[in-house]
């Protein structure tokens, strides 16, 4: 049943992307009136976290990043679902990348790179830095994921996130594949979206981030350390609708040189920069406070 629904949704989401992208954005501020006036989609999660992040805007200060965020998010979605039909000349000129010879600069070393970034502008167009980034040597390109609880969803999500050939690998099991691909000779580059709530069984740390005591994942720096990754971070703008830059900036060369947990928060001070610089640009609706005993 379940692979009857993911082939039925597969085949939706394709016919849309048949569609030109000023047609989604229509179809986007659509989803937006519904969303946000009838649905109240998570509007209290996402007001609590914008309220409690900025104690200093006011209330009509507050609603316009709402309502900014909430446009912005439904742009997200049917941005994503485009990826299944968007030609890589058209993708380079709606997410730039700038300052990616790093990466490949560290990767023809034979050293393997960690770019981290957080939920902000398009993540799921990230993967298109396939296009800019060419190699010789054929290292595994991919992005770390958390699998979604619906089946179906989760299987047409890792399917858009390959569409430019990058490889998609499970939280649960990126240090095992890591260690196979250093067993069978193979070089890497991964993205890691290291911004999300830790369980409470997940090794963390607790920093203050957008004016909140906050715990934060601490396992990508643990891999970094392991492997000698380079460490990077890719500051993400959209300069205007449907266009995105994206500038690679050096966090660790070699991270065992570095004190333990300064990779973590040197980069949750480089995403809270970036979205103070533009906040509707952040996914707020994420309950990312949702645990506020330290012990947690």
């Amino acid at each position: 049943m379940s692979r009857f629904l993911y082939y039925i949704t597969y085949a939706l989401c394709f016919l849309l992307a048949l569609l030109p992208l000023r047609l989604l954005y229509f179809f986007s501020d659509t989803a937006y009136f519904v969303i946000y006036y009838i649905v109240g989609y998570r509007k209290k999660t996402a007001r609590k976290n914008l309220v409690n992040s900025f104690p200093d805007k006011s209330r009509k200060e507050i609603r316009a990043i709402e309502k900014s965020f909430y446009r912005h998010f439904c742009d997200c979605f049917f941005e994503t679902v485009k990826l299944l039909n968007m030609p890589a000349s058209r993708m380079k000129r709606h997410f730039v990348f700038k300052n990616e010879d790093l990466i490949r600069y560290f990767l023809k070393q034979g050293k393997p790179v960690i770019l981290l970034l957080g939920h902000f502008g398009n993540w799921e167009w990230v993967t298109s830095i396939t296009l800019w980034i060419k190699f010789d040597e054929n290292p595994v390109v991919g992005q770390v994921y958390r699998p979604l609880r619906n089946k179906v969803f989760d299987r047409l999500f890792l399917r858009i996130r390959q569409t430019f050939h990058s490889v998609g690998f499970s939280k649960n099991d990126v240090y095992k594949e890591i260690v196979k691909m250093r067993k069978a000779g193979k070089n890497w580059f991964l993205g890691f979206i290291s911004d999300q709530k830790p369980s409470p069984n997940n090794p963390h740390i607790r920093v203050r981030f957008l004016n909140q005591d906050t715990p934060v994942l601490t396992g990508t720096e643990k891999i970094a350390r392991h492997t000698g990754a380079a460490v990077c971070y890719l500051d993400i703008k959209k300069p205007k609708r449907s266009f995105y830059e994206g500038k690679v900036k050096l966090i660790s060369e070699n991270p065992a040189e570095n004190q333990e947990f300064e990779i973590t928060k040197k980069y949750m001070e480089l995403l809270e920069k970036t979205i103070l610089r533009d906040p509707a640009n952040y996914l707020w609706t994420h309950n990312r406070w949702k645990y506020k005993n330290p012990g947690l």
